[in-house]
């Protein structure tokens, strides 16, 4: 097992770098934007609702950092056509993408199976794992244009651990792990192309409030500390390197926390 690098790279390392943030607008998402354009880098703002993107842009542009995109789309009724439309977007106005994180995530209903609706695993499986297999295909030709791209998937603790009333939330995660050893296996000897995904564990996120509503929060680490082991992946990472799963909390205690991607 490795472990990678514990500081984040140094302040302008992603200059000139574009970086797409899905879920962009949410707890992980927003610190991870943040600090991407803190880096220099000109951040893609995906997200569903069209003010809290907004009031980030307002944020990175008063910093004074690389103007963002704004990215509206909502990722439960996106069709294929809808990813290809961002993909040409995207190839007229910057001509390439060097990041793409996956950090959008859909909870949905927790309880047992027989108290799940058909229709709400159907969202689930469309923003949690079509979603993000859409996006990263469609995108791929851009980020092939690139000469050190990185595809981060987020992943979750109930994906690659299941448990009982996790319902579709933990099918769908556990179905994007695959969709992230699956490109592993397939980028293996493409020099250009990075991927890895993260389990960033318990963390003072919305979605965490949501399935831990009586927890003490303020005992969980901010999403901002997990932003060094993004930005690692994003701009840090040597290919050789490339393909790993990452424990976040492994990482903050500064152990053993990356195992490989690929069997």
């Amino acid at each position: 097992m490795t472990t990678p690098l514990p500081n984040p790279p140094p302040i302008g390392s992603l200059h000139d770098r574009i970086v797409l943030i899905t879920g962009a607008s949410g707890g992980l998402g927003a610190a991870l934007a943040r600090a991407c354009a803190a880096h220099g880098a000109t951040v893609i703002l995906h997200g569903r609702v069209v003010r809290k993107l907004e009031a980030l842009y307002d944020e990175i542009t008063e910093a004074q950092h690389p103007e963002p995109v704004i990215l509206p789309l909502d990722l439960a009724k996106a069709t294929a056509d809808d990813f290809g439309n961002v993909a040409n977007a995207l190839q007229a106005q910057l001509g390439r993408l060097d990041g793409l994180v996956h950090t959008a995530a859909l909870l949905g209903s927790l309880g047992p199976i027989e108290h799940q609706s058909f229709d709400s695993w159907l969202s689930l499986l469309r923003v949690n794992v079509a979603a993000p297999m859409g996006l990263t295909r469609a995108l791929l030709p851009l980020l092939s244009e690139a000469a050190d791209a990185s595809v981060l998937f987020t992943l979750d603790n109930r994906g690659e651990q299941p448990r009982a009333y996790w319902g579709g939330y933990a099918v769908t995660k556990a179905a994007v792990s695959a969709l992230a050893r699956e490109l592993a296996d397939e980028w293996e000897n493409r020099p250009q192309l990075r991927i890895n995904a993260v389990v960033p564990g318990p963390i003072r996120s919305p979605l965490r409030g949501q399935t831990h509503p009586g927890e003490d929060r303020a005992a969980l680490p901010p999403p901002d500390a997990l932003v060094p082991l993004y930005l690692h992946l994003l701009a840090g990472q040597p290919k050789a390197d490339s393909g790993q799963l990452v424990d976040a909390q492994a990482w903050l205690m500064g152990g053993p926390s990356a195992s490989a991607l690929r069997a």
